[in-house]
C-alpha cells in the first residue's frame, strides 16, 4: 500500500505493485461477473490500465483494493452493455466456475454453494462475492458499488436468505 500512497514511487513501480498484490482477485470477480476468462482478463486488464491512467486522481477515501473493484465493476457493465456480449452462450460448468481455493478440489458442498451464488440475481451475487470472497466490509462493498451501507447490508441479508433455503431446501430433498 506504500508504494501505491508514496509520491516518490514511479508510476510503473505502482502499477507493478497493483498487479501483483490485485490481479487474481480482479480477474476473480470479472470472470464472475462475466462468466468468460477472456473477458474477465480483459476486464482486469483494462482496469489496470485506467487505474494507471488516473493514479495521481486518487485521494485515499477508499482502500486502494476498493477503488479497483469499482472500476472492474464499472468495466464488466460496459462490456455487458455490448449488444454481441447478449448473442453469445455464456453457460460455463460450474468446475470452471468453482470459488474455492487452488489448494483443493472443489468438493459437493463447494459445487452447489457456488452453483447457488450464481444464480443469485446479479446485485446479490455482487455483494455475495465481495464480501465473502474478495473480503471487503460493508462500508468498501459501499463505496465499490457507489450504493449506501444499507442498501448493501438489505443485499447482503436477501442473497443469504435465498442461499440459506437454497442449501437446506437441497438437504431435505435428499
Amino acid at each position: 500500500m506504500e508504494v501505491v500512497m508514496n509520491p516518490a514511487s514511479s508510476c510503473q513501480e505502482q502499477l507493478d505493485f497493483l498487479i501483483t498484490q490485485y490481479e487474481k482477485d480482479l480477474i476473480g470477480m470479472c470472470y464472475a461477473y462475466l462468466r468468460d476468462i477472456s473477458l474477465a482478463e480483459d476486464a482486469a486488464q483494462e482496469t489496470f490500465i485506467k487505474a494507471y491512467k488516473n493514479m495521481n486522481a486518487f485521494r485515499g477515501d477508499s482502500s486502494v483494493k476498493t477503488w479497483l473493484m469499482r472500476i472492474a465493476i464499472n468495466e464488466c457493465k460496459r462490456i455487458r452493455k455490448n449488444a454481441w456480449y447478449r448473442y453469445v452462450d455464456r453457460h460455463v460448468s460450474i468446475d470452471q466456475v468453482c470459488l474455492t481455493t487452488p489448494l483443493r478440489p472443489p468438493s459437493i458442498e463447494d459445487i452447489q454453494l457456488t452453483s447457488e451464488i450464481m444464480s443469485l440475481p446479479r446485485r446479490q451475487m455482487e455483494v455475495i462475492l465481495l464480501h465473502y470472497y474478495q473480503e471487503m466490509d460493508v462500508q468498501e462493498i459501499s463505496v465499490a458499488l457507489a450504493i449506501t451501507t444499507q442498501a448493501v447490508y438489505l443485499r447482503l441479508k436477501k442473497a443469504r436468505a435465498k442461499l440459506k433455503h437454497a442449501i437446506e431446501g437441497g438437504i431435505d430433498d435428499e
